[in-house]
């Protein structure tokens, strides 16, 4: 009988992952992956066969125990977010040094267009930078198989692959076809501790090895059957279609055009000069920065002709659409509905009876009487404190840069220095900046506004939840300068005075106001409900 199931492209990526033999996924929440942990947590083959899925404290530390799962032969799924990439450069750039022994998938999910993000940077890049394979499914049905093939192909090679998708196939359903689940690999620590000790010798001949590694992943890659070659007419433009972008060229254009679809990389170059000699132009059509574009360019003499993102047929910035990809074939799809006039914009806005929202009233009403004051903000729904009404924070940058921007601020002479961070993001990356304030004796004063879950993306554990003020003490916070408040509205003279007290104190001090997230609070009285 055939198993077909309804799955996101998370839940393709996750049920692909189990069946493949997963012993273990590694993630910090983050939109567009947060699903894939959770459906594996969920998961009755997961709970049989003992997976481990907590969260991790951010996305550096998933990375690494993944690594060590890998070294005790298991396979492991490591998931997060594309800047959560950055975070886990490191591990992730010298696992390809030190080689795998299980097989180790790292998930990468772009967010093009910013839906939740701060920025549209493109994870290929950190897998051409680490030299080791990367996978970018073109559907829900292709994720699932590609985590099978990626977890052999890892065992091969003896390296990490990065797997790449975007928001729009992360969070959008297709009917999938599964197969039965693989045994997990067998506990068989690695035998060879040279390759995982990356002394300079080590590492030099281990880098070597890399290096030699290329032309076989480069001939894989050549011949996968996900990257196909079908040629068209002759002459006119073709197109190297890459990941979904497979899908909108599919879409709107002719069925006579030739199409290279590129799914596993480095890119099958043998296929695109193929392409380029039927063709008198080609149309690159990625979602995400011009990274095959320019590979592309790069491989075909100057005067041949090579459109995309850097020329203006598609757009530089923003995911595609099947309406983009078709005016850049020079065709218009016919819009069923006209777009809505007179509707006023509604941007997103804290929860009602959120504590943040009495943390912002309370910032605000304080700081307004210090006119040289800037408050720097952190990654988390408590950044909607910087729209209106509330308007409350000046900077929002990366995880955990409100506490070192504000100390560099603090450094330059700016008083006062506030930073507002959220309890997960603390334990994600502000611990280590705090600890530089402490060491410093830097003056400012830090809120760690607590809501006693990852609230963002969608109330998933925290890593440091009650144990906030401990971590405080133990990196040498002052415990007269260390308070935990209640943000509510009848405690806000209290904490005013705690606020403009702490301001005034030329040293690191911290508040914690500390309150239950009110969606996560409804969500647990409903479940007691039932």
């Amino acid at each position: 009988m055939v198993n077909k199931l309804l799955l996101l492209g998370d839940e393709a990526v996750a049920q692909g992952a189990l069946d493949a033999g997963l012993s273990g996924v590694y993630a910090y929440p983050g939109t567009p992956s947060t699903e894939i942990t959770e459906y594996i947590q969920q998961h009755p083959l997961a709970r049989e066969r003992g997976v481990r899925s907590r969260w991790c404290t951010n996305e550096k530390t998933a990375m690494e125990a993944a690594l060590g799962m890998s070294y005790a032969g298991r396979r492991a799924l490591v998931c997060m977010k594309h800047v959560g990439m950055n975070v886990c450069a490191d591990a992730f750039v010298n696992a390809a040094v030190t080689g795998v022994n299980g097989g180790l998938v790292v998930l990468a999910a772009d967010d093009p267009s910013m839906h939740s993000s701060q920025n549209e940077q493109d994870s290929r890049f950190y897998g051409r930078f680490a030299m080791v394979p990367v996978l970018e499914p073109s559907s829900q049905q292709e994720a699932y198989d590609m985590m099978s093939d990626a977890f052999a192909l890892s065992e091969r090679l003896q390296l990490p692959v990065l797997m790449r998708i975007v928001t729009r196939l992360a969070h959008s359903r297709a009917a999938v076809q599964v197969d039965i689940a693989r045994a997990q690999n067998p506990l068989s620590p690695a035998a060879d501790r040279t390759h995982w000790v990356l002394l300079p010798g080590n590492a030099r001949r281990q880098y070597a090895a890399l290096v030699e590694k290329q032309a076989e992943i480069k001939r894989i890659a050549a011949a996968a059957t996900c990257n196909q070659l079908t040629l068209g007419r002759r002459g006119g433009v073709g197109i190297v279609a890459c990941g979904i972008g497979y899908n909108y060229v599919r879409e709107v254009a002719s069925a006579d055009v030739s199409v290279l679809k590129v799914s596993h990389y480095p890119l099958p170059e043998a296929s695109v000069r193929q392409l380029a000699a039927h063709c008198s132009e080609l149309l690159v059509v990625e979602d995400g920065q011009p990274v095959v574009e320019e590979q592309v360019r790069g491989l075909l003499p100057d005067d041949y002709p090579v459109c995309g993102r850097t020329t203006g047929h598609l757009p530089r910035t923003g995911e595609l659409t099947p309406d983009n990809v078709a005016h850049a074939l020079g065709k218009e799809n016919r819009r069923a509905f006209d777009k809505a006039v007179n509707v006023a914009a509604r941007p997103p806005q804290l929860c009602h009876g959120c504590g943040h929202r009495d943390v912002y009233e309370a910032l605000n009403q304080v700081v307004s009487q210090y006119p040289a004051a800037r408050v720097f903000g952190d990654i988390g729904c408590y950044t909607l404190g910087a729209l209106p009404p509330y308007q409350a924070i000046d900077t929002c940058v990366d995880m955990g840069a409100s506490i070192t921007m504000a100390k560099g601020a603090a450094d330059a002479g700016l008083h006062p220095a506030i930073a507002v961070i959220g309890d997960s993001t603390f334990t994600h990356s502000g611990m280590t900046g705090l600890l530089d304030a402490v060491n410093d004796q830097s003056p400012i004063t830090v809120i760690i506004s607590d809501n006693l879950t990852t609230a963002m993306t969608g109330g998933q554990d925290s890593a440091g939840t009650h144990k906030y003020e401990a971590i405080c003490l133990a990196l040498g916070v002052e415990r007269e300068h260390l308070h935990v408040v209640v943000p509510l509205p009848k405690n806000m003279e209290e904490i005013r005075r705690i606020i403009r007290q702490e301001i005034e104190y030329q040293g690191v001090s911290v508040i914690i106001p500390q309150r239950d997230c009110i969606q996560a609070y409804a969500r647990r009285n409903k479940q007691v409900a039932h």
